[in-house]
């Protein structure tokens, strides 16, 4: 790509989902990214052929502007729009620039959807998680696919905050409408710092990939009381 996310270097199971989305969706399938930022996953996404839905409420991420970074200090980044420009994939992707939980689920169409450690920002604390993975189990058709990396607790005060989850417990709101294809999670390790981090800091991570059972018909399906 012309430029780099500022994301680049983070750590994620995103090889993972997609493996996953070109074993189970048809080529240039749609998929929902939610908390799409500066591209990190939207463009690889675009450049391998799939629709991308892009959900972002952040205008920085979306048009770019001043971002204070470790080491280099204040910069200009280039966001998603110029970086999609740039790599000539900008008709291949529709950007919602809005709140994900304020968008009603009947507004967008995909066959897949991607979060990478987006609910366990402090905003998104004001909603219960099951709101979140619920409104992105609404996204997924019979057949689509359900993708999602998030952080795990490595500090006390995280173990009573419920979207620092784990697979095990997260998998508990896939109940018989889906079938999970694969959890994984790392141990503790070091992240090196990034924007919004300025210094090297602890992380622990999980990834939960999930299908929708073709025959179901229902949308949001997400706990043990629905089929």
């Amino acid at each position: 790509m012309p430029t780099a996310s500022l994301w680049e270097r983070t750590l994620t199971f995103f090889p993972q989902f997609m493996r996953a989305l070109h074993e189970e969706c048809r080529p240039g399938a749609t998929v929902a990214v939610v908390g799409a930022s500066d591209g990190k996953f939207v463009l690889p996404l675009a450049a391998a052929g799939y629709r991308v839905l892009a959900l972002e409420k952040d205008p920085l991420a979306l048009n770019g502007g001043e971002v204070l970074l470790p080491i280099s200090g204040i910069t200009y980044a280039p966001g998603l729009v110029k970086r999609l420009k740039e790599a000539e994939l900008y008709d291949r992707v529709r950007i919602v620039c809005a709140d994900f939980l304020d968008i009603e689920p009947a507004d967008l169409t995909a066959d897949a959807v991607w979060t990478s450690c987006s609910w366990h920002y402090s905003a998104n604390h004001r909603r219960p998680l099951n709101e979140f993975v619920g409104r992105m189990q609404q996204l997924v058709p019979p057949g689509g696919l359900f993708g999602a990396e998030f952080m795990m607790a490595v500090e006390p005060r995280q173990d009573v905050i419920e979207h620092y989850t784990t697979p095990d417990r997260l998998a508990l709101q896939f109940a018989r409408a889906w079938n999970v294809l694969l959890t994984l999670q790392t141990g503790t390790f070091v992240e090196r710092a990034h924007m919004g981090q300025l210094h090297d800091h602890t992380h622990c991570m999980g990834l939960l990939v999930a299908t929708r059972h073709p025959n179901n018909q229902s949308k949001g399906a997400h706990n043990s009381d629905e089929a």
